[in-house]
C-alpha cells in the first residue's frame, strides 16, 4: 500500500475540512423548504453558471474522459459540440417556462398536463438516473484514490458518500451552489496543472503529442458518414448529445432547481450559457490531457507495462488478453502517482474530489426535493407541516446518499466509466424527455400519452437488452449504436403520441 505524504494530506484535509465548513456555515439559514431547495431565489446567474459548469465537469469527465481519449480518440468530444443547441433552446424556452410555474419540482407540471401517472414516471426515471450518475462518480473517485493510497475501492466510496451527505444535510442548495463555485475554479486549475506536467515530462513537448496523436489518429471526431446509425459515428455522438443536453436543461431536475434558485428568469438563462462557455474549452483540456497520456506511455512503455501488469493481477487474465479500454481509466492515475510532485498532487487529488462531490452533492439535493415534493406530498401527506417537510428532506437525502453509494460498490468492475454513464443516461432520460416534449409541442390526450408512453418504454427495454437474444434470433437484436437509445425512445413517445391523437380525432 503507497501513503500519501503529509503535505498533500494536509491539503487535502483542508479541502474536505472547507467544503464541511461551508455547509455548517449556510445550515444557519437552512431552516425550511424554500431555503433548502432553492437558496430562497437569491443566487446571481455567475455563481449559478459555475454551479452548472460544476455539475457538469464530473469525476466521469475528470477520469473517464482522458481515459476515453487514451483509448480511442476525440469522438466522445462531439458531445460538447452540441450543447450551444441545447443551450439557446433551454434559455429561450425552458427557464421562462419553469419560472412562469413557480413549481420547484420539474414534474409537477406533467401531472397538470397528463395526470398523476406521468409525474410519478418522470419521478422514478429521474432518481434512477441520479444513482446511476453518483455511483459511477463514486467509482470514478474510488478508482483513482486507491491507485493513489491502496485502499479499497469500497472504503473510499463509503468515506467519501459520508463526506458529501454531511455538507448537503447541514447547508442546503445554497450551500450546494457556493461548494460548487469553488469546486468548478478547483477542479479547473487541476486539468490545466495535469496537462502542464504532462506536456513537461515529453521529449518534446506538445510537438511529440500532435505527431505521435496524428499519427494514431487519436484526435479524429469519428466518421461522417450520415447514413451510419450502428457505429459511434460523429452525428450518433451529436445526436446523443442534443437529446441529453435538452433532458439535462430541460428536464433534469437538477438543473431546474437552479432555474428557481437564480434571482430572475434573465439571470437564469444567462448562468446555462456561462456553463456552456466554460465547458467547452475545458473540455478539450481534458481530451487532450488523454491523448498526452497516450503519447507519454508510448515514449515509455515501460509503464504502460507496468499499468497492464497491475490491472491484470486485479483481473486475473494475462497481459496479452487486455484491450485498451481494461486500462484506459488507470492511466490518469498511475501517472499522478509517479509523476506529480508532492504537494501538486494534493491539490489535483482536490480537484478530483471536487469534481465528485460537486454532482453527487447536487444529485442528493434534487432527488430528495423531488421526492418530498412528487411522491411524499402527493400521496402520502397533502397537509405536511414545514417542520415536518424538513425532516423529510433530511432523511429523503441521506437515503438517497446510502443508495448512491450502494450502486457505486454494485459499479466496480465496469471497463469504461464513460461509457457506461452515457448508457444508463440513455436509456433513463429517454422516457422523461419524450414525456416533456409530448406535453408541450403537442394537444396529445391522457390516453395518447399514456399508450405513447408504454411503447418508449418497450422501444427502450428492445433497444438496451435484444443483444441478450440467443443467436437463432439475433435478426431481433437491436442493430443501432446504444447512444441511439435515447434518440429513438424520444422520439417513439413523441411521434406515437402525436400519431396516436390524430388516429382519435378521426
Amino acid at each position: 500500500m503507497s501513503s500519501l505524504p503529509i503535505l498533500d494530506l494536509l491539503i487535502i484535509a483542508i479541502y474536505l475540512l472547507g467544503m464541511i465548513g461551508v455547509g455548517i456555515y449556510f445550515s444557519r439559514k437552512n431552516t425550511n423548504t424554500d431555503q433548502f431547495t432553492k437558496a430562497s431565489g437569491h443566487i446571481p446567474g455567475w455563481a449559478l453558471g459555475i454551479s452548472l459548469y460544476a455539475t457538469f465537469l464530473s469525476s466521469n469527465t475528470f477520469l473517464g474522459v482522458p481515459g476515453k481519449a487514451f483509448g480511442s480518440n476525440w469522438n466522445s468530444f462531439v458531445f460538447s459540440l452540441s450543447m450551444p443547441i441545447a443551450a439557446w433552446i433551454a434559455a429561450k424556452y425552458f427557464v421562462p417556462f419553469y419560472r412562469k410555474t413557480g413549481e420547484i419540482s420539474a414534474y409537477t407540471h406533467l401531472e397538470n398536463r397528463f395526470g398523476p401517472w406521468a409525474r410519478t414516471y418522470a419521478t422514478v426515471c429521474f432518481i434512477l438516473l441520479q444513482l446511476a450518475r453518483m455511483g459511477s462518480i463514486f467509482l470514478g473517485i474510488a478508482l483513482t484514490l486507491q491507485a493513489l493510497t491502496g485502499i479499497n475501492v469500497s472504503t473510499i466510496i463509503v468515506v467519501s458518500g459520508i463526506c458529501i451527505l454531511i455538507y448537503t444535510i447541514l447547508g442546503g442548495m445554497e450551500a450546494v451552489i457556493w461548494t460548487e463555485v469553488a469546486q468548478g475554479i478547483i477542479k479547473t486549475i487541476g486539468a490545466f496543472v495535469i496537462l502542464w506536467i504532462v506536456i513537461s515530462e515529453m521529449d518534446n513537448g506538445v510537438t511529440d503529442i500532435i505527431k505521435i496523436g496524428n499519427l494514431e489518429n487519436k484526435f479524429s471526431l469519428g466518421s461522417f458518414k450520415i447514413t451510419d446509425f450502428t457505429n459511434s459515428t460523429f452525428w450518433v455522438v451529436f445526436l446523443y448529445g442534443i437529446f441529453i443536453n435538452l433532458n439535462n436543461f430541460g428536464v433534469d431536475q437538477n438543473y431546474v432547481q437552479r432555474y428557481h434558485a437564480a434571482k430572475s428568469a434573465r439571470e437564469g438563462a444567462r448562468s446555462i450559457w456561462l456553463c456552456v462557455y466554460w465547458f467547452l474549452p475545458v473540455t478539450v483540456v481534458f481530451f487532450f490531457i488523454g491523448t498526452a497520456l497516450f503519447a507519454y506511455f508510448q515514449q515509455n512503455p515501460d509503464l504502460l507495462l507496468a499499468v497492464k501488469q497491475q490491472v491484470s493481477a486485479e483481473k486475473g487474465v494475462s497481459i496479452e488478453a487486455l484491450v485498451p479500454t481494461d486500462y484506459s481509466d488507470r492511466v490518469l492515475p498511475y501517472f499522478m502517482v509517479t509523476k506529480v510532485p508532492h504537494g501538486l498532487l494534493g491539490l489535483i487529488i482536490a480537484a478530483i474530489l471536487s469534481a465528485a462531490m460537486s454532482t453527487i452533492s447536487s444529485g442528493m439535493n434534487s432527488s430528495a426535493t423531488v421526492f418530498l415534493k412528487d411522491i411524499y406530498q402527493r400521496y402520502i401527506d397533502k397537509n405536511i407541516t414545514p417542520k415536518k417537510e424538513m425532516l423529510v428532506l433530511y432523511i429523503a437525502t441521506s437515503t438517497v446518499g446510502v443508495m448512491a453509494i450502494t450502486a457505486g460498490i454494485f459499479m466496480i468492475g465496469v471497463k469504461s466509466i464513460l461509457d457506461m454513464w452515457w448508457q444508463l443516461a440513455g436509456i433513463f432520460s429517454g422516457g422523461m424527455l419524450g414525456l416533456f416534449l409530448l406535453g408541450n409541442l403537442s394537444k396529445a390526450s391522457n390516453a395518447a400519452s399514456k399508450m405513447a408512453t408504454a411503447i418508449g418504454i418497450l422501444v427502450i427495454l428492445w433497444m438496451t437488452f435484444s443483444y441478450l437474444l440467443p443467436d437463432d434470433l439475433e435478426m431481433l437484436r437491436n442493430p443501432l449504436h446504444m447512444n441511439m437509445v435515447i434518440v429513438i425512445g424520444t422520439l417513439s413517445i413523441f411521434l406515437s403520441g402525436v400519431l396516436i391523437s390524430k388516429l382519435q380525432k378521426k
